[in-house]
């Protein structure tokens, strides 16, 4: 089993950063694959970016590419998504989650076996 906390949403002007953290509680930390999910209101989780296990292979959201980067420190058994030129329609609930095996990245979130709590990103216009 694995529990995660994500950390690092907040109130950001648009065309602003911000650098989510997602932690994870476990010894086998790279053998998950970790990926971002992230919910507005009224409408589905979506996959935002996704990082494999010990290979680092990494996959975005045609909406975030270029702008959004995927990264992990498995010394540190965190992930994070650096988030640059954010724009209004990035606002939403952020979640990170966690499953293997750690080679495979899924952008269904029903493929997901462990979850974080989420954090808040709003951006204004």
């Amino acid at each position: 089993q694995v529990q995660l906390v994500e950390s690092g949403g907040g109130l950001v002007q648009a065309g602003g950063s911000l650098r989510l953290s997602c932690a994870a509680s476990t010894r086998t930390f790279s053998s998950y694959g970790i990926t971002w999910f992230r919910q507005a209101p009224g409408k589905e989780r979506e996959f935002v970016a996704g990082i494999s296990g010990a290979t680092n292979i990494t996959d975005y959201s045609d909406s975030v590419k270029g702008r959004f980067t995927i990264s992990r420190d498995n010394a540190k058994n965190t992930v994070y998504l650096q988030m640059t030129s954010l724009e209004f329609e990035d606002t939403a609930i952020y979640y990170c989650a966690a499953r293997t095996p750690a080679w495979v990245i899924y952008r269904s979130h029903g493929r997901y076996d462990y979850w974080g709590q989420g954090t808040q990103v709003t951006v204004s216009s």
